[in-house]
């Protein structure tokens, strides 16, 4: 097709994401920011913290944005696309509302957002497209001329997504001892969340138990659960695990925990442990930290062998799947045909986040929805 990389009507790319600290003086200020309206106080703030001090009070995260931001600028120009890559946050510099504060001075009037989050989720979605709401609002009162902002499908299938974490998988494994390689347990693990949120997560016709959240998750552990036998010929045990609660004991939240897991592994015979973090774009501090450090801690506890598999970070695959997933949603906005790509057994999501999906506890307007009250 002569305008197969044609992103018209867009004209930027957002990447939007969770933010992090990149020093010891920013820790508390950003855990102020994360749980701003929440009540908490500084000291129990410094706390909290106490993994972040351990690397010196970085957090990953803004770097890994900064190498994903210069492989799609990579990606784009090597394929002859002309659309320019912008990054904003939620929680730390470079903040999203100066981000579109400049956007919107930049001449930018249709754009295109790139959450770091594969899954359909209140605090993977939708709070993003509050925080967009949020910032459009800012703008909106500052008397500016306000851009059209869209959010892209959930990626968590595409094999641009996929593909980096089977082979991430396949090298965990080969790197285990040989006497315990083919009986390795996966454990496929990701953000733990309340059940409430979980049953309410993706669009009405999806709340129950678990809803979207585990759904989707389910679908690409299968993905690779069966890619992995295809390649070894070894069809490994794996279950769905979760990791990094942060809520009050009393609210019940995704269970089992990944330490739990472990420990129930390995009481149950499983010679080693490959945990694959597939609820995460990149290897942030939650990977760092509660996989890294604390669950692997416990595997030593248990002497059980493990490794941890990498995520897809600025794999040039997922480069090459976020333009493909730009043509596609700008296909779509110009009323052309196409077959979006997915893997497994759910097909692509939905473009436009229909009203209900993901609900929050407090309804607030959210953008780049069907109930955006800037469409």
């Amino acid at each position: 097709m002569p305008d197969a990389l044609d992103a018209t009507p867009y004209d930027a790319l957002l990447l939007l994401s969770f933010g992090g600290p990149e020093g010891p003086d920013d820790v508390v200020p950003f855990l102020e920011n994360v749980t701003r309206g929440r009540g908490i106080p500084k000291e129990r703030l410094k706390e909290v913290g106490q993994h972040y001090f351990l690397f010196d009070g970085v957090s990953p995260i803004n770097g890994q944005n900064r190498a994903l931001i210069e492989a799609l600028r990579e990606d784009f120009a090597g394929h002859g696309l002309d659309l320019p890559v912008y990054w904003g946050n939620r929680n730390w510099a470079p903040y999203l509302t100066d981000t579109l504060r400049q956007m919107a001075a930049d001449g930018r009037r249709r754009i295109l957002v790139l959450a770091t989050s594969a899954y359909a989720s209140y605090s993977g979605c939708r709070q993003y497209r509050e925080n967009l709401a949020d910032a459009l609002a800012t703008l909106e009162a500052e008397g500016l001329d306000l851009p059209r902002v869209d959010k892209l499908r959930h990626y968590f299938n595409h094999p641009g997504f996929v593909e980096p974490m089977i082979d991430g998988v396949l090298r965990s494994l080969a790197d285990l001892p040989e006497d315990v390689r083919d009986g390795a347990h996966i454990a496929f693990t990701t953000h733990s969340i309340p059940t409430a949120a979980a049953d309410t997560s993706g669009p009405v016709e999806d709340h129950g138990e678990g809803g979207a959240y585990v759904e989707q998750h389910l679908d690409v552990a299968q993905l690779i659960a069966d890619a992995v036998r295809e390649r070894t010929g070894v069809d490994h045990p794996w279950r769905l695990v979760y990791q990094s609660r942060s809520g009050a004991p009393h609210i019940p939240w995704l269970e089992p925990d990944i330490c739990d897991h472990l420990e129930e592994r390995h009481a149950a015979g499983a010679p080693a442990v490959v945990m694959a973090p597939i609820g995460f774009v990149s290897d942030h501090m939650e990977v760092l930290y509660d996989l890294d450090t604390e669950a692997r801690a416990k595997a030593e506890e248990l002497g059980l062998p493990v490794r941890r598999s990498a995520t897809v970070g600025a794999d040039p695959r997922f480069a090459a799947a976020v333009r493909e997933l730009v043509l596609e949603r700008a296909a779509t906005e110009r009323g052309q045909p196409i077959k979006p790509c997915a893997l497994g057994s759910l097909g692509a999501s939905h473009d436009v986040c229909p009203v209900g999906c993901c609900p929050s506890r407090a309804p607030r307007p959210a953008a780049a929805g069907a109930d955006s009250p800037y469409a």
